[in-house]
């Protein structure tokens, strides 16, 4: 909220904008639907409706698995007939796990026994269901969670009927949890997963339309506020990942406020590519001709080896 508000008292006016557009903030009101994470919704909505017990979503840091939650709790709360829980910090214990829950789902509160909260949870879940509810859990950074609580969770999926899962649960989390399931310690909870996702970076055009969507919506109308030139500089660093796009661009349309211009050339998007951590640099000049003279003398190479192979023959 806070870097929205400065983004609006230091350039909103000047481009036009009513607020921020790269706002770090997982703000559903700015979802845009690429192929992979509309693909990912349709997985889990797919698995939901089937009541899968487990699903996973996964994908690198700043690719949208929060937004995604987000969205995801949304479509599933405006249907009326699913009741969910939102869990965003992973680092509970088992007890702590099942009272969450138990909270989120509108239980009062317990002496926090794991075996009583289990018990209270099943009657609730039962009920819930005989009222024509399903109940969808959602654990954000779930490669955070400790071994314990995830097979906290994976016992909590089993409550069930004769016919079907009353409990259904997905987990959003980085590719770490992929590498501890592979583990033997969890090996029953990864087999509990009956559907995954892996969420992929943005394509160039992908990104171009990311970076319109977010514009258009913060107000922006006119004359194009991002140069081509700017445009591929930021997607080569940002690799196509949404957070640091957000970041990149918000830093882009910064330094452009600072020198006056109104629209983001390449000079700009290389400053805001200077001043962060963890994106790709372009090469200096120097090194770009260096290389540029090798793929030249490779050809050269190439060609004289070739001519002289054939007057061998």
């Amino acid at each position: 909220m806070a870097q929205a508000a400065a983004a609006r008292l230091c350039y909103g006016d000047h481009f036009g904008l009513r607020e921020a557009p790269f706002a770090l903030t997982p703000d559903t009101g700015f979802y845009y639907q690429t192929l992979s994470s509309q693909e990912a919704l349709n997985v889990l909505l797919v698995a939901l409706s089937h009541d899968e017990g487990l699903v996973k979503i996964s994908g690198e840091v700043g690719t949208g698995k929060t937004l995604l939650c987000r969205k995801l709790l949304a479509e599933l709360e405006a249907d009326g007939r699913v009741t969910t829980a939102y869990l965003p910090n992973p680092l509970l214990t088992p007890a702590q796990l099942y009272a969450s829950v138990a909270s989120e789902l509108g239980l009062p509160a317990s002496d926090g026994q794991a075996a009583g909260l289990v018990e209270a949870l099943q009657q609730h879940l039962i009920a819930l269901r005989a009222a024509g509810q399903r109940v969808v859990v959602c654990v954000d950074e779930a490669q955070s969670m400790p071994d314990a609580s995830l097979e906290a969770l994976r016992l909590l999926s089993n409550v069930e009927t004769e016919k079907r899962k009353l409990l259904q649960i997905v987990l959003f989390a980085q590719p770490e949890l992929d590498e501890r399931l592979a583990g033997k310690a969890l090996r029953q909870l990864r087999q509990r997963i009956g559907f995954s996702y892996v969420l992929q970076p943005m394509d160039y055009p992908t990104f171009c339309g990311y970076v319109r969507h977010r514009l258009h919506l913060a107000g922006q109308r006119g004359a194009a506020l991002f140069r081509p030139a700017a445009l591929r500089l930021l997607f080569r660093a940002s690799g196509g990942v949404p957070r640091l796009v957000n970041i990149l661009a918000h830093k882009s349309l910064l330094a452009s406020y600072g020198a006056g211009l109104t629209q983001v050339g390449r000079r700009q998007a290389l400053a805001a590519i200077v001043d962060t951590e963890g994106v790709r640099r372009p090469l200096p000049l120097w090194q770009r001709l260096l290389l540029c003279l090798a793929v030249v003398l490779l050809c050269g190479l190439c060609f004289w080896a070739g001519q002289r192979l054939r007057g061998a023959l």
